[in-house]
């Protein structure tokens, strides 16, 4: 069963003209509405459901709980190599189901409706569609605004697949409505969401196959990474099926079959589509105030969010930049901030990543698959990162991408927790910081964070052990050998 938060009768739009009308109560909402009441602006808030958006009810929250007692499964079996054996493990998954929710539970008074108007925020639950440059229609209701924050997000995409019956198909919005797990479970995707929810539901006893159109999983990411990422599901039971296209799909009462293009049939009790998601612009009346769209649905807009329409911004899922939390919501205050107070603050265009499966996938920057001219990949395999060996989890790496000035540009990190390591790696990569820098910093050990001391030291020794540099330093110690001889 899934937590639901029915939206409370709201009352009439108040008059006046509002400084900032913000569309969409998820996290770019939240937080630009919250920037601009901090800052005295005058702050509507129009959400049609439940404030809190995707990432609380049904996006990071709901998953990364289904993660950790899928992780917690997982461990219980593997741990025979540590001299620990358990035997029995028994996964009763109703009860999963109440911890997610109870996560959910957790953290959604801080992003409840109540904690938005104890900020300065009025909030109506309602829909709102733009009628023209400065002006809407909340709830039947004209709104005058000066500045508008579009941040409505986006929903899961279903592929034009013949046969396929959105009513009969799970996503990620929908698969927490799950009761009982499912016996046999097909997952269609092979990005971030479909690797996840696919090693999660294997190691908490479903059998899982993986449909991927690509011949490889994670296909914006290092194929090294992924290749480690991809080793891992099967260990755990995921049936990868990659370079595989669906030509169609059939349900009846006991699930249905994939059809595949080879064909090849993956019959399921339950099918899992995650193959992307698309923007919710359709209804925002964005022709009406002047604001352009792509062919995907994204809005158009400048690097300081701002649209094609000089009133209206917009942050979040549905403006075309990385679909995450922590873009959604330092995108929201920097529009706000940038419309209330007529600023022209930039976006930053160094966004960290990570995929939460087993081991993590984190990245930053410039790709180590494809570095520019002039780059450089520096890796250091955890086979000999003291942690990893502790623990007996060394399948993973640390890349660094250095420019010609031995400036790190990019990095990927793979192994467990590897997004807590990210945020050294994206300060650096923001700042420009060199090899050197992170070579002198004290690391503290035996940590997985570690490894990026150890691939920096690496660069740093490769530096000095050069001919030049071999010269160099071998010409200062002769120099100080015989000034101390002379000193006898």
């Amino acid at each position: 069963m899934t937590a639901t938060s029915s939206a409370p009768a709201s009352p009439s739009v108040p008059s006046g003209v509002w400084d900032l009308l913000v569309v969409g109560g998820g996290t770019a909402g939240m937080v630009g509405a919250k920037t601009a009441a901090g800052l005295g602006a005058r702050v509507l808030l129009v959400e049609r459901d439940r404030t809190g958006g995707d990432c609380l009810w049904t996006g990071c929250v709901p998953s990364k709980s289904l993660l950790a007692a899928a992780s917690a499964a997982a461990t219980a079996r593997s741990a025979g190599p540590l001299g620990v054996e358990v035997d029995g493990v028994r996964v009763d998954f109703p009860r999963v189901m109440a911890h997610v929710q109870a996560a959910i539970a957790t953290i959604a008074p801080v992003d409840s409706p109540e904690a938005l108007r104890a900020a300065g925020v009025h909030v109506i639950f309602s829909t709102a569609r733009l009628t023209g440059p400065d002006t809407a229609d909340v709830d039947g209701q004209p709104v005058r605004f000066r500045q508008a924050l579009l941040a409505t997000g986006a929903a899961p995409a279903l592929p034009p697949i013949p046969g396929l019956d959105p009513g009969r198909v799970l996503t990620s919005d929908t698969v927490w409505d799950l009761t009982d797990l499912p016996t046999r479970l097909a997952v269609l995707g092979g990005g971030p969401i479909g690797c996840e929810l696919a090693q999660a539901f294997a190691r908490l006893g479903a059998e899982v196959t993986l449909v991927e159109g690509a011949d490889r999983l994670l296909g914006k990411e290092d194929p090294d990474a992924a290749s480690l990422v991809a080793e891992s599901l099967r260990r755990d039971g995921v049936r990868l099926m990659l370079g595989q296209h669906v030509t169609g799909v059939t349900h009846h009462d006991q699930g249905g079959e994939l059809l595949l293009a080879d064909d090849a049939v993956v019959p399921f009790e339950d099918l899992l589509v995650a193959v992307g998601r698309r923007p919710r612009t359709d209804e925002l009346g964005c022709a009406a105030a002047g604001v352009q769209l792509r062919d995907d649905h994204t809005v158009v807009l400048d690097d300081a969010l701002r649209s094609t329409s000089p009133r209206i911004w917009a942050a979040g899922d549905l403006t075309g930049h990385p679909q995450f939390t922590h873009t959604a919501g330092v995108h929201g205050s920097l529009a706000a901030s940038n419309a209330v107070l007529g600023l022209r603050r930039r976006v930053d265009p160094v966004v960290p990543r990570v995929t939460y499966t087993h081991p993590e996938l984190a990245a930053v920057g410039v790709s180590t698959a494809a570095p520019p001219a002039g780059c450089t990949v520096h890796r250091a395999a955890h086979t000999h990162l003291d942690r990893a060996v502790t623990d007996g989890q060394t399948d993973g790496f640390t890349a660094l991408v250095l420019d010609r000035r031995s400036r790190l540009v990019g990095a990927t990190v793979v192994g467990p927790r590897a997004g807590e390591t990210l945020g050294e790696l994206t300060l650096a990569v923001r700042h420009g910081m060199r090899a050197s820098a992170l070579a002198g910093t004290t690391h503290a050990y035996p940590t997985y964070n570690d490894g990026v001391w150890n691939t920096a030291v690496e660069r740093v020794q490769g530096r000095l052990a050069a001919p030049a540099a071999r010269l160099l330093t071998g010409t200062v110690v002769r120099v100080r050998r015989a000034l101390l001889d002379s000193h006898r």
